[in-house]
């Protein structure tokens, strides 16, 4: 049998009581209960070695038979930032001038967006995630990917979890379309957009929006049986 798929020892799950289970349940939970989507971004630089630490961390992430189908084109250049920017702001445009629909638009109200995002310039990190609908083999020879949408929906979940965790804030920000981004990051036509991630610290008297902050209670999110 190739050694590639042998069976290995599994590691990282010593054995604790339940009360200790509880604890680091609250308290992961008490953590992550602090994140926010930001929009009013510092342009406090964050070093790179930071950005590569969290995206190891997501590309622990699970995914359809562990084909990995994600790519993380991260941008710190200005120009590229620029270029972004007035990509999406056109989009944004077209969405709150009626694309978007009235109800849709009426639910954004109680958020504040409009059309314009001078945070794509000002973070010092943008994370464009993109979902590959094929990618090469061990040989290099090209592959379908499965389960693609949920794959890298998890690993942006562990990435978002990973820089919060950090110390940074994030926004997860989806102009619609965005295959301008294959465009501006030279990415191949067989990998999707699937969101751009805002990376940096909080400017300073940073706010967000009260009703933000309203979250389901357990009953209306979860079910035993």
């Amino acid at each position: 049998m190739d050694s590639a798929y042998e069976a290995v020892p599994l590691t990282g799950y010593e054995p604790v009581d339940d009360e200790t289970l509880l604890a680091r349940a609250e308290a992961a939970y008490q953590a992550l209960a602090t994140r926010r989507s930001l929009r009013a971004f510092s342009d406090r630089p964050v070093p790179r070695a930071v950005i590569e630490q969290c995206l190891l961390a997501a590309g622990t992430a699970p995914s359809g038979a562990n084909h990995q189908p994600w790519h993380f084109a991260c941008v710190s250049s200005p120009e590229l930032k620029r270029q972004i920017r007035e990509a999406a702001e056109a989009e944004e445009r077209a969405f709150y001038e009626g694309r978007g629909g009235e109800r849709w638009l009426r639910d954004l109200e109680k958020l504040g967006t409009d059309a314009d995002k001078p945070f794509l310039e000002t973070a010092p990190w943008l994370i464009a995630v993109f979902a590959q609908l094929q990618s090469p083999d061990e040989a290099g020879d090209p592959r379908k990917n499965y389960y693609v949408k949920e794959s890298v929906g998890l690993a942006t979940g562990f990435l978002i979890q990973a820089l919060h965790s950090a110390g940074l804030a994030t926004l997860t920000h989806t102009p619609n379309p965005m295959k301008f981004l294959n465009q501006v990051l030279g990415r191949p036509s067989s990998e999707r957009p699937f969101v751009l991630l805002v990376v940096g610290h909080p400017a300073e008297g940073a706010t967000v929006p009260r009703y933000a902050l309203t979250k389901k209670p357990l009953d209306a999110i979860a079910s035993f049986q």
